[in-house]
């Protein structure tokens, strides 16, 4: 599965693509698709003290951008992308209409890439995949 990620990087961008996209459009996308109203948000799950969605979008992007680019120069690089990705995008919200800055939010985007990086440092760690 490592290699399908690392040889199809494809899956990379189209991924961070979409996720822009969605991100700077004015309203939600996905509630005017599917409630054809781009002020209703889709909720996956109940948020607690971190948005949900974000939490989620970002572990999904977070997997796939470590699976593809899977080398210890790369995988720095791919942490601080992500990191910074998810504070910026979020900043964002300030100046696009239909959107607000949320802390929520914000906490969301970096404990979805935060989990994945602490999971990938203790399977480099202790993981022994070699045999």
């Amino acid at each position: 599965m490592i290699n399908f990620f690392s040889n199809h990087k494809i899956i990379f961008y189209l991924t961070n693509f979409s996720l822009i996209f969605l991100y700077l459009f004015p309203g939600s996308l996905i509630g005017l698709i599917i409630y054809s109203d781009k002020k209703i948000q889709p909720q996956i799950t109940s948020d607690f003290i971190i948005s949900s969605n974000h939490f989620y979008v970002f572990i999904l992007l977070s997997i796939i951008s470590f699976l593809s680019f899977n080398k210890l120069g790369q995988s720095k690089i791919v942490a601080i992308y992500l990191i910074l990705l998810s504070i910026i995008l979020e900043i964002f919200h300030i100046i696009i209409p239909e959107r607000s800055f949320q802390w929520s939010d914000l906490f969301g985007n970096l404990m979805g890439v935060i989990i994945v990086i602490f999971i990938r440092n203790l399977i480099n760690k202790y993981g022994d995949f070699n045999k």
